[in-house]
């Protein structure tokens, strides 16, 4: 299992690269609105993970952590989706 550090890099990472992208996108199309209420999403998503993480009253922590691992892939990819139909 990877530790808990990597995990909230990785979460800081993947959701940093989201709004970059976001924000890149929705300046060449000329789309800020659309394009904020994407990073504002991002940024609750965000929260919400990092708020999983610290969780202290977790049974099994390894598949806590290995979920917490997937909802991130899952909601980045929905981000992107919504990002890439604008």
């Amino acid at each position: 299992m990877a530790s808990i550090k990597n995990l909230k890099k990785d979460i800081n990472y993947v959701l940093g690269d989201v709004i970059e992208y976001a924000l890149d996108v929705t300046t060449l199309k000329n789309e800020s609105a659309k394009g904020d209420e994407i990073i504002d999403e991002a940024i609750e998503t965000f929260d919400a993970l990092v708020a999983k993480i610290n969780t202290s009253n977790v049974e099994n922590k390894k598949a806590h952590f290995k979920a917490i691992s997937q909802e991130l892939e899952t909601k980045a990819k929905a981000l992107i989706d919504k990002i890439n139909s604008l």
